[in-house]
């Protein structure tokens, strides 16, 4: 038995761990442990989840491709076949607005619900927001580069992300705010120990945000607009239109996914930018400088950590035998920092060069929105290191307790 921690316990031989998610310590920064797991039980059951859990790349790169495994699974078996216990009322309002999830479905919903959206994330057309979101970025910065301070997340990280899909979608900027609260309201879904409040909180953004995207459906349909959501409602594939169900679902996860995890990424790259001591003159030289330390940046500190999948059929994965229905999780920053992939993985290095970090997945549920979070960052990052010259940090920055997603609750700088 390991105990390299207070708060995590390893027995290698049974691969089994014990490790508090809500233990401070380690959601403040979750690298090392994942470094005594890697060097220890890189796949192991996690006892207070119940759950078998994947860290290695290899491993975590595999099963994201494997389609022995998928994001659903009443697609192929029952809740009386499985176990599964019914919905809960209070939640009826979000399991509707995620009942068409392109994060939660499988082939051929799937298939046919990303072909219609995948033309608009596309990298050919994504790049032709770079004027866009530089404008934004930099009209952002002016309101408080002459201040000396800033809380970077409520002043720009929260707002470009949030800004960028909303107009691509076609909702007025004026609704960001709103967004933002719904969202975050979704977030604590994926808290581990979740309350009934957050419960509550959750259905009732659910309720509101789908009423909303209902409204603006209807007003897209009497006079469609050179926007995604008019492309979603006009744009049949074979010979089907979306249902507004499904034009529903689609609009609130590429609202939601489409800034949360970009939101968390500009704040914890500039966290471990300025942690590291490192000159950003030279990280930031010239684009190939800047995509390499963009990359780094999401492997090293990635802003989702969990992917869950089921077991659709009776399958054995490194010697672990799992049933229909049965779910495991893989653990995408963990993967980020295994070393046989990456040398000296905990290292910040911003010219590295080792291959592709999974921080967007992989498979047929890679992030469509990759490329517009990847201009994003490519763009915004360089622009604060260059216009706010001697940026650092004014406090030690707070961080959210959702497990889930790794981010910061406040990211206070000075310069």
């Amino acid at each position: 038995m390991s105990k390299p921690f207070a708060f995590l316990s390893i027995d290698a031989a049974s691969r089994r761990v014990s490790l508090d998610a809500r233990d401070p310590a380690f959601y403040r920064d979750p690298n090392p442990v994942y470094a005594a797991l890697h060097a220890h039980c890189p796949t192991f059951y996690w006892e207070e989840q119940k759950q078998w859990y994947f860290t290695g790349y290899d491993q975590v790169n595999a099963l994201l491709r494997d389609r022995r495994f998928g994001r659903q699974i009443l697609h192929v078996a029952s809740r009386e076949e499985l176990g599964m216990a019914a919905p809960m009322p209070h939640l009826k309002h979000f399991d509707a607005a995620e009942a068409w999830s392109l994060l939660e479905l499988e082939p051929p919903e799937h298939t046919r619900l990303r072909t219609l959206v995948n033309r608009a994330f596309v990298s050919r057309q994504i790049d032709r927001l770079r004027p866009e979101i530089t404008a934004l970025a930099n009209g952002l910065i002016d309101r408080f580069e002459t201040d000396g301070k800033v809380e970077l997340l409520s002043a720009l990280a929260d707002i470009v992300p949030v800004t960028m899909i909303a107009r691509m979608i076609g909702i007025p900027d004026a609704m960001g705010p709103q967004l933002l609260k719904w969202s975050h309201a979704y977030v604590r879904m994926y808290m581990f120990g979740r309350t009934e409040a957050d419960e509550r909180a959750a259905d009732r953004a659910a309720e509101e945000f789908a009423d909303y995207v209902r409204t603006v459906i209807a007003e897209r349909r009497a006079e469609p607009r050179d926007d995604l959501l008019s492309h979603m409602i006009h744009t049949e594939h074979k010979g089907q239109l979306l249902t507004d169900d499904e034009l529903i679902s689609t609009t609130i996860v590429l609202l939601n996914a489409g800034h949360e995890a970009t939101v968390h990424q500009i704040g914890n790259a500039v966290r471990v930018i300025l942690d590291s001591g490192l000159p950003p003159q030279s990280m930031f030289a010239d684009e190939t400088a800047t995509g390499r330390t963009v990359e780094e940046c999401l492997r090293i500190c990635a802003p989702v950590h969990i992917f869950q999948r089921y077991a659709l059929e009776d399958v054995e994965v490194e010697g672990i035998p799992f049933r229909r229905g049965d779910k495991v999780a893989l653990i995408l920053a963990a993967a980020n920092l295994d070393p046989r992939k990456f040398d000296d993985p905990l290292a910040f290095r911003p010219d590295r060069d080792e291959g592709a970090n999974l921080s967007f997945g992989a498979g047929i549920h890679f992030c469509i929105g990759a490329p517009l979070a990847r201009l994003e960052l490519n763009i915004v990052l360089p622009l604060l290191f260059q216009r706010l010259p001697g940026l650092r940090l004014a406090q030690t920055p707070t961080v959210k307790d959702v497990y889930h997603f790794h981010g910061l609750e406040r990211l206070d700088l000075e310069w």
